[in-house]
């Protein structure tokens, strides 16, 4: 018989007992092996029946064995040195606290999803697992982050097989109340709620829950609450599900529900207000929407709000193809907003042109959401250098006149939370050669360029510690791959063979991610011989673990993955290569330890980052990567290879995969696997494990997610509280007016004569050259513009690389026609082709980039006559 009703029944925890509880609701034991041992030691079997959450431990114990535990005075020490240890650590200084003045009081951290632990499955992928991380780290460093996101009762799906190896798609139900999350209340006890307008006189309403993530509060809105129809009670069900209306209301819920739950926290706890927005990602774009209307009631116009909310707003894009961009109808977001909807004071036409494409090749009739998030924000970053790069390029249109170096949008480099991903027998040697704390501040603060006390361990320790991870990997992936063919139909009496699955003494190496077109899940099957040959080998074999999901609606991702599944079904290599489904957190953890190698093989420069292979890197794992995303930036010979690319502008995709396929047999045949199986005079792999060595000395410092947010709080949070801070009501409408100014103005500024002192086409080094240049500034003054040199080395075609700026001065007063002199010394500091050019650049002391308002004004060909000629 089928329930009506579903309850949750809590135990009641002996008083001795209680600060359990207190554990189990902080998230912080999700990276702290002590609390987790623990827990464990309540009962193990339960544990691991409850899939390592304490929350669900807690609700299944007997009650004898609590009345046990509450008589045992050793597990009551432990029990008070793991509350009193959390206790020091949510509420002492650390690293943000020792840092200057200056810094905001508080960050806000949107994103649409989380990935703190598989107990809580918010998340589909690497844009959820770096967020979770992004908190993690910095409740470590005791940054005052307000995390907001969305609870979906489904979360992201769980993946299985079907006998053929076709993906299947289940969406179970998760209970918030079997969650370590706990409802954000008001006062009086009622839940806190959010209220969004919808068309025709509708409302969404939302709950808020909280999940506690060590210092960090996580606030997750959930449309599942009586008062919604059956209709807007849906918006939160799936992580990236149903169609573009579901899709805008989960973002505006995010982006304006989120900035009304942030509010409403903070009234609630005494929770500083943020200085800061930080949105990961286009889909919390709608928040600097809410924050405009809220400056909007106070008294300020639409225009000096946009660049108050600007000045405290910083935008993350991991995109790196406009195809990944969550873009709507323009009249579906316009019926949304509006006098009849959300946000009634402000003109429609204004927000929708946030996101109008205005470029060339954009479509006018969509709204954007990535042009709308970098509209809001004054500072935006890409996720590694390549990755900063290539959303330059294809961002640049909003910039017109600049060349794509210039657009204000940098990077940082993505990072992981070291404390989740190491294993625990790493971690054991790290704190075996330096002390458990100072291991745990390298592997969270960070700060250090070199991790040297790696070298000190023995060899033979590094390789028992390797053979070790990767005997676990063998145990885990054979319990796994049983589970999968039991569900795919398989009885007992078939699977005797999966007793002989993978060798703790092979080369393991793994795969695991989300299966778009460019990751190239099958690119190893381009020449399956091979690869049979390769995993076959009598002397160097090599066995692949590979893991991933396909989106449900990608039918060519899930044909991806069944070809994958068909080849590791057949019997001849079926122990040297296999398939696991549902990848996630759980199996993550496992995975990355027990690999020596990471093969990574996207389509360049498609990857953002791709952070699988730094939590690789930081259990001694060496990577196998085309060179993109962080491996592009970080790559030496002595931490792993490069696969050679075939990007060039003719090669069709097909040869592309052939060339690029037939590298990474080459390495894996001729390099990889003969150096693993090298052996030295002690019988060990001497080269190998230096390249551990090398990959945990000088690798490991540099991907942690401590790293990775000290730099957004020094390069971005920093400067976007203290210019947050400096547009005070009346700054903003001063700033507000003087770009309607500037931007009416400008067709009237031009360069209009240029001189200079060279008299030849050549000069020698260091010597420099004067300019001269007469400029029409119209109706604007002096103090509005910067006149700029900008000098270089150029190319074939005369474009200027590596350019240099030096602001000219005005000399003299206007002539008889209103223009301008400028003058200064053009230094010649690089040998070869060389030239120069003159601009005329917006200028304001609240601009956070000279290309801000994406307004240039360059010589005409007539002003360039009497400008010399170019130095070669």
């Amino acid at each position: 018989m089928k329930a009506i009703r579903r309850f949750t029944v809590r135990p009641v925890l002996p008083e001795p007992l209680r600060p359990l509880s207190d554990l189990a609701r902080n998230l912080r034991w999700s990276w702290h092996a002590e609390t987790r041992d623990l827990f464990q030691s309540v009962d193990p079997e339960r544990w691991a029946a409850a899939g390592a959450d304490p929350v669900r431990l807690l609700g299944g114990v007997r009650p004898g064995r609590l009345a046990e535990l509450a008589g045992d005075r050793r597990f009551l020490r432990r029990l008070t040195a793991a509350a009193d240890d959390l206790h020091d650590y949510v509420t002492g200084d650390r690293w943000y606290q020792h840092q200057d003045a200056g810094l905001p009081a508080a960050v806000a951290y949107f994103s649409p999803e989380f990935g703190i632990t598989a107990a809580l499955p918010q998340y589909s992928g690497g844009l959820g697992i770096l967020a979770g991380d992004h908190l993690k780290a910095a409740s470590d460093l005791g940054v005052p982050l307000i995390g907001v996101g969305l609870l979906y009762r489904h979360g992201y799906f769980r993946q299985s097989l079907s006998r053929d190896g076709w993906q299947q798609e289940h969406y179970p139900v998760l209970d918030p109340h079997e969650l370590p999350v706990s409802l954000l209340k008001e006062a009086d006890g009622t839940p806190a709620r959010v209220l969004l307008a919808l068309p025709g006189g509708k409302a969404l309403h939302a709950r808020i829950w909280l999940a506690q993530v060590g210092r960090v509060p996580l606030l997750m809105l959930d449309s599942d609450v009586e008062e919604n129809d059956l209709g807007e009670r849906g918006v939160t069900d799936r992580l990236y599900g149903g169609g573009s209306e579901h899709r805008l209301l989960q973002e505006m819920l995010l982006g304006i529900g989120g900035v009304r739950a942030v509010r409403t926290y903070c009234r609630l706890t005494g929770h500083p207000d943020p200085e800061v927005f930080h949105t990961n990602e286009g889909h919390a774009g709608f928040l600097g929407l809410e924050r405009i209307a809220e400056l909007c009631e106070r008294g300020l116009d639409f225009d000096p709000a946009l660049e108050a909310v600007r000045s405290g707003t910083v935008f993350t894009t991991h995109t790196p193809v406009p195809a990944g961009i969550d873009r709507f109808d323009r009249e579906l977001v316009g019926r949304h907003f509006g006098p009849d909807a959300e946000l009634p004071g402000i003109d429609v036409q204004r927000i929708l042109a946030l996101g109008m494409e205005t470029y060339p090749g954009g479509e006018p009739n969509l709204f954007n959401m990535a042009v709308m998030g970098l509209r809001l924000a004054q500072r935006a970053n890409g996720v590694s250098l390549l990755h900063g790069q290539v959303s330059r390029e294809m961002f640049a249109g909003l910039w017109p006149g600049f060349d794509a170096e210039e657009v204000p949008i940098t990077s940082v480099t993505n990072g992981v939370h070291a404390p989740t991903w190491v294993a625990p027998e790493v971690l054991r040697l790290g704190a075996r050669q330096i002390g458990t704390q100072r291991a745990e501040d390298a592997l969270t603060v960070g700060g250090s360029e070199r991790w040297d006390s790696v070298a000190e361990i023995p060899d033979q320790e590094v390789w028992e510690l390797r053979r070790t991870l990767r005997e676990q990997l063998v145990f885990e992936v054979r319990e796994r791959l049983r589970a999968s063919w039991r569900q795919r139909g398989a009885g007992n009496a078939e699977l005797g063979w999966i007793d002989g699955v993978l060798d703790p003494d092979v080369l393991t190496i793994g795969f695991a991610r989300r299966v778009p077109s460019y990751k190239r899940l099958t690119l190893m099957l381009r020449d399956r011989d091979r690869l049979m040959e390769l995993l076959l080998h009598p002397e160097h074999p090599i066995q692949i673990v590979v893991a991933g999901k396909a989106h449900p609606a990608d039918d060519g991702g899930k044909r991806l993955v069944q070809e994958l599944v068909r080849f590791a079904d057949d019997p001849r290599v079926r122990h040297r290569i296999v398939f696991l489904p549902d990848y996630g957190m759980a199996m993550a953890q496992k995975l990355y330890p027990g690999c020596d190698v990471w093969l990574n093989n996207p389509l360049r420069p498609l990857e953002a980052c791709g952070t699988s292979g730094m939590k690789a890197a930081l259990n001694g794992c060496l990577n196998l990567s085309v060179l993109d995303g962080w491996w592009d930036e970080w790559f030496q010979p002595d931490f792993g290879w490069a696969v050679p690319t075939a990007d060039g502008v003719g090669t069709d995709p097909d040869r592309r995969d052939d060339i690029e396929a037939g590298a990474l047999y080459d390495l894996l045949e001729q390099r990889v696997a003969p150096r693993f199986y090298e052996r030295g005079r002690g019988g060990l792999p001497d080269r190998w494990i230096e390249m551990v060595r090398q990959t945990l000395t000088l690798l490991g410092p540099k991907v942690l997610a401590g790293r990775m947010v000290r730099e957004y709080v020094d390069r971005l949070y920093a400067p976007a509280a203290q210019a947050h801070r400096a547009l005070t009501p009346d700054t903003a409408r001063e700033l507000a007016g003087w770009k309607a100014r500037v931007r009416a103005a400008w067709p009237g500024v031009s360069v209009d004569h240029l001189e200079t002192t060279a008299t030849t086409a050549t000069a020698e080094l260091g010597t420099s050259v004067g300019l001269r240049v007469r400029v029409g500034l119209g109706e604007l003054g002096p103090d509005d513009v910067e006149v700029q040199a900008v000098s270089g080395r150029v190319d074939s075609e005369d474009r200027i690389t590596e350019a240099t700026t030096v602001p000219l001065k005005p000399v003299g007063t206007p002539d008889l026609e209103g223009r301008l002199l400028y003058e200064g010394p053009l230094s010649l500091d690089r040998t070869g082709p060389y030239g120069y050019t003159v601009r005329i650049l917006p200028a304001h002391r609240h601009l956070a980039s000279s290309a801000e308002l994406g307004l240039v004004a360059v010589p005409s060909e007539d002003a360039a006559e009497g400008a010399g000629v170019l130095l070669r």
